[in-house]
């Protein structure tokens, strides 16, 4: 026994759970990482006061996004591996922490507490709440995650010769020909994005990863275009196109109908037909798998899967870990997946980061000789030899990594700070915050640091002014007439939402002076003050419908709403229209509606609503925001003309090299960087996100 387990703070169960609670009271851990132990102790009264800890921090790991407990890093490092805050609050005791909790405890003891304690067994063997496996501690049904992701994708990595097999190279060359134009001779550089159509044609999993700009939706939809083209014109195959949110499915939406128009398949053999059979529709990924409300299950899966031929997913790195195995399950082995996604953006608000773990070697290609000689005989491009690899892993074969961005260069501004932060190399060194602004600040043709009023108004360096005084200001003065037709109203809505969508101001944390609540009464106060905003900005971000209403108040969906067909993630205005509109009528009875007051509905554009406009009673939506600011887990699957990040005063372990660079690429023009306490960016670049699984270790035999 350590010295600290015979002072008495691991001596017995009671002992556990009177720590846990003070760990809770000073915010360490959740209220429902305690509940937890107190209900495995009334199942396991013989359990070791060890094992009980042990499952509150295995719980307190998943809270954090971590599918597992890793043991050696718990025992080197207590306090850094469960991120808990450098100290406490000033004049404060604090509990005892950790680092002092385990002082002396062994890998031995950890083993035999778990062992012995009736809580914790093999994956494969029993029922037991813990899985000690490998040197990790999971709930088990994250371990139960975990194997069915692994299982499936190793089915799909199996059958790879016979998609290849099945594949006409001939005509997929002439078709990649029609899509993308023979091959440049003098070309030293491959084009990724041929290369990821030809290597997603020939197997039955894949995955295209790539930073904001390098054409993945591009990539996709001509993937699609030659995946039909060799089916014929009179065989259409059934596509399905799906995103994790609400927000994500609708930008997609938006990218999949531009980028159909500029692909010029008219030009094409059966091009008419070839556009007819193509997706133009997205959904969100549970309204795909048919969610069941109020529970983690869904209509599809293993036993009834999707009636599909081609699945594709974007925004994969949003998707979590128990969500994904449903995902995977519910996919024929008949059917093509296929994952879009940036590895370098944060994962998903809840437990796993499945992209990251699967495009970990994504960068250095790893393609064996074989795929090499195959990619080539279809594409008629040569992958480079540095990208090779004679022993390259099964699932090294089924990933491209695109590496050109077309939305912002390498060169630009926005570019180079986010490649900057991405690698954190460039920003760690003498010249600290100078080094940021160096590449922030691209010269007068490329502005992308901007002033930044507190109420989101900003005059760019081209006299563009964005930000929400333009939305509000904009929502007045186009205003329709009372009796203008329904069509009227809804484009008005549209434009309204569109322009609101140009800049969002994001935060990294929710309390606190620069945090989420703090500056959505900062800005409703300030728009007040100019007079574009009525109501009082302290009672306008209350949570739910219970939150002062007023027209111009942004709001997001916290959770999914399948009543309204509503999405965790939707962005609603609300707007004061005629009463007419809000009833449903089709048009204004002038003589009917004389004298009627406008009421608030609140407008959203929801996905696969072919963009028609969704008018919602407030008092109807229980879970939604104020959307001023966001966070920017929040922002994950948009795109904004200018983004504004707001950084806190204070260290956190929220502040990582992934959410900078997340929160950067979110920005298409401009980018703000509101700094309280200089080298905050900096430091944030040099924190990395490494989420503990085992995902890895479930395909890395897979060959």
């Amino acid at each position: 026994m350590s010295a600290v387990m015979t002072t008495g703070t691991l001596a017995s169960a009671e002992a556990v759970l009177e720590l846990l609670r003070e760990w809770e009271e000073a915010g360490w851990l959740r209220s429902v990482d305690r509940a937890l132990v107190r209900f495995l102790h009334e199942q396991a009264p013989a359990a070791s006061p060890l094992a009980l800890l042990l499952a509150a921090l295995a719980s307190h790991q998943v809270g954090r996004g971590h599918v597992c407990l890793e043991l050696d890093a718990l025992l080197q490092a207590p306090d850094a591996t469960l991120a808990l805050p450098p100290e406490g609050e000033p004049g404060s005791k604090p509990p005892p922490r950790p680092s002092s909790v385990l002082q002396g405890v062994s890998v031995a003891q950890v083993a035999a507490a778990l062992q012995d304690s009736g809580l914790a067994g093999p994956g494969e063997l029993g029922g037991t709440p813990l899985v000690y496996t490998g040197g990790q501690v999971y709930l088990r049904r994250y371990w139960e995650s975990e194997r069915r992701i692994g299982q499936a994708i190793r089915a799909r990595l199996a059958d790879r010769e016979a998609w290849q097999g099945a594949l006409d190279e001939q005509a997929s060359r002439d078709w990649l020909d029609h899509l993308f134009g023979p091959p440049a001779e003098a070309a030293t550089d491959p084009d990724w994005q041929r290369l990821a159509c030809a290597l997603a044609a020939g197997s039955g999993f894949s995955v295209i990863t790539g930073g904001p700009g390098t054409g993945k939706t591009t990539t996709v939809l001509r993937l699609l275009a030659l995946l039909q083209g060799l089916q014929g014109p009179d065989d259409p195959l059934r596509i399905r196109l799906a995103a994790p949110t609400g927000k994500a499915a609708a930008r997609l939406n938006a990218s999949v109908s531009g980028a159909l128009d500029r692909l010029g398949l008219d030009q094409l053999p059966d091009g008419d037909a070839l556009r007819r059979n193509l997706p133009a529709e997205v959904v969100t990924v549970h309204r795909l798998l048919g969610a069941r409300p109020d529970t983690r299950h869904f209509r599809h899966g293993a036993r009834n899967p999707l009636a599909v031929d081609v699945l594709v997913v974007d925004e994969a790195s949003m998707i979590d870990l128990e969500l994904m195995a449903s995902l995977v399950e519910a996919v024929p082995r008949t059917a093509r997946l296929i994952l879009l996604g940036d590895r370098d953006q944060l994962a998903s608000v809840e437990a796993g980061a499945v992209l990251g773990e699967l495009c970990h070697r994504a960068g250095g290609g790893h393609y064996t000789p074989s795929t090499a000689h195959w990619l080539e005989a279809v594409t008629g491009m040569a992958v480079p030899a540095a990208m090779q690899d004679a022993a390259g892993q099964a699932l090294d074969q089924h990933i491209v990594m695109l590496r050109e961005s077309h939305r912002f260069g390498a060169d630009s501004g926005i570019g180079r700070l986010a490649a900057a932060v991405n690698t954190g190399e460039a920003l760690n060194g003498p010249d600290g915050d100078d080094a940021v602004r160096q590449k922030v600040l691209a010269g007068p043709e490329d502005p992308v640091l901007v002033t930044l009023a507190v109420d989101g108004r900003a005059d760019t360096p081209e006299g563009e002014a964005v930000g929400y005084a333009g939305y509000l200001e904009g929502l007045r003065a186009a205003r329709p007439a009372p009796a203008a037709p329904r069509a009227a109203w809804e484009d008005w809505a549209r434009d309204v939402l569109a322009a609101h969508g140009r800049f969002q101001l994001l935060c990294a944390v929710r309390r606190g002076p620069w945090g989420l609540e703090t500056l959505n009464r900062r800005v409703a106060a300030a728009l007040q003050a100019r007079g574009l905003l009525a109501g009082d900005a302290g009672r306008m971000d209350g949570p739910g419908a219970g939150g002062q209403w007023v027209e111009g108040r942004p709001v997001i969906v916290t959770r999914n709403d399948y009543a309204l067909g509503l999405i965790n993630g939707d962005i609603g205005i609300a707007l004061a229209v005629p009463a007419w509109l809000a009833r449903g009528e089709p048009e204004a009875d002038s003589d009917a509606t004389k004298g009627e007051d406008s009421v608030l509905r609140v407008a959203f554009l929801a996905a696969g609503d072919g963009g028609r406009v969704r008018w919602v009673l407030p008092n109807r939506l229980e879970a939604i925001e104020t959307a001023f600011a966001l966070t920017v887990h929040k922002a994950q699957g948009s795109e904004f003309e200018h983004v504004a990040l707001v950084l806190p005063d204070a260290d956190s372990p929220i502040l990582t090299r992934e959410l900078a660079y997340t929160a950067i690429t979110r920005a298409s023009r401009w980018f703000s960087l509101l700094e309280p306490r200089a080298g905050t960016l900096v430091a944030a670049s040099q924190h990395q996100i490494r989420r503990s699984g085992g995902l890895r270790r479930w395909l890395g035999d897979a060959s």
